[in-house]
């Protein structure tokens, strides 16, 4: 008697990444499926169902495109310019992935299309250790992708596969030369997906905030600098784009919305050794609510060594040395000292 097939869905985008994700997938023997969730309206959700449609085309595999916009609307975009009229910088990405990525689309994947595994194009590892699910960091650390994961629990790490983490990014561009696989030259996707060329952050909040005289004040001395239009439009760390001629390097020390006030000062004014984070996600449940982990504050930054003790639905971070431009709003995200493996985040406050 034959042995039915494992399903698998994989959410696709079109892009690279998701192509390869359900090529590999479909080569280890799983019927697989696609599915492509429209986070907004307009041409560019148009064409991104439409170059999924080709890549399930090429590969024989159905795909199930489904309508998230409205609520996509309400958690991520609405949030994104709340984010920063509060003065905060957001990662829509880890929002997305919560609420959509393994919210809405993990949910249908599993419940309506009966799914045995989910499946994307991101670089990251999963491991079943002793009946825990632990992320792990991809073979290619240019692409490594656990800090946009750390609200990922043990349900949806259980029903997950990442297909692409034992491989390089340019060998699975190479894949999908050689299967001829309809995005083998697209370029990389923009970071926020709402947004598009040649609209930038900055313009889309221009629009959508206005302009607003404010000041800038020198962080020390309290001397007003000069003005800008926004608080919105500068971010903690930022030092290009402040155009105030000073004899030293400017850097935007703090933001306070309220007031619509940008504090700037030296480069040593930037750092601290200790923040807050809230809306503390764990990957599985730890042991010890205090312990030594390696520390981000955001994604292009190597790991630092801090000291994290963990309260009900938060966690304070004290780093052995100062790390610069500690920013509310994007996240803190911690990892196992000796193996890298995720441990939990949360949402810098402080």
């Amino acid at each position: 008697m034959e042995t039915k097939k494992k399903k698998a869905i994989v959410a696709m985008s079109g892009g690279v990444d998701s192509s390869v994700t359900a090529l590999l997938l479909q080569q280890q023997g799983y019927e697989v499926e696609g599915i492509t969730g429209r986070m907004v309206c307009g041409d560019a959700a148009d064409r991104i169902c439409e170059n999924a449609q080709r890549v399930a085309d090429k590969l024989g595999i159905r795909l199930h495109i489904l309508d998230v916009s409205k609520n996509f609307q309400k958690k991520v975009i609405n949030y994104f310019e709340n984010a920063y009229a509060k003065g905060e910088t957001p990662n829509p990405c880890i929002v997305c992935n919560e609420f959509f990525k393994w919210g809405e689309i993990f949910d249908y994947a599993i419940n309506e299309c009966g799914a045995d595994v989910y499946a994307t194009g991101h670089y990251a590892d999963i491991k079943n250790i002793n009946g825990i699910y632990k992320l792990y960091p991809a073979k290619d650390e240019h692409k490594d992708q656990l800090y946009f994961l750390y609200r990922l629990g043990q349900r949806e790490l259980s029903k997950t596969v990442f297909p692409l983490y034992h491989y390089e990014k340019n060998e699975v561009r190479q894949m999908a030369y050689d299967y001829d696989l309809p995005p083998k030259s697209s370029k990389e996707s923009q970071d926020i997906c709402f947004i598009q060329k040649p609209d930038t952050a900055k313009k889309y909040l221009i629009n959508k905030l206005g302009l607003k005289k404010g000041d800038f004040i020198d962080i020390n001395s309290g001397k007003k600098l000069g003005e800008h239009d926004g608080s919105y439009q500068y971010t903690i760390g930022q030092r290009k784009g402040i155009g105030i001629a000073a004899p030293y390097p400017l850097y935007v020390i703090d933001i306070d919305a309220e007031k619509n006030i940008v504090y700037l000062g030296k480069n040593e004014d930037n750092f601290k050794t200790s923040l807050i984070v809230e809306d503390l996600h764990l990957s599985y449940d730890l042991e010890e609510k205090e312990f030594d982990a390696m520390v981000k504050i955001r994604y292009n930054m190597h790991s630092q060594k801090a000291h994290v003790t963990l309260s009900d639905k938060s966690a304070k971070i004290d780093f052995y040395e100062p790390v610069s431009s500690v920013t509310a709003g994007q996240a803190g995200v911690f990892y196992d000292l000796n193996d890298g493996h995720l441990l939990g985040g949360g949402k810098v406050i402080s």
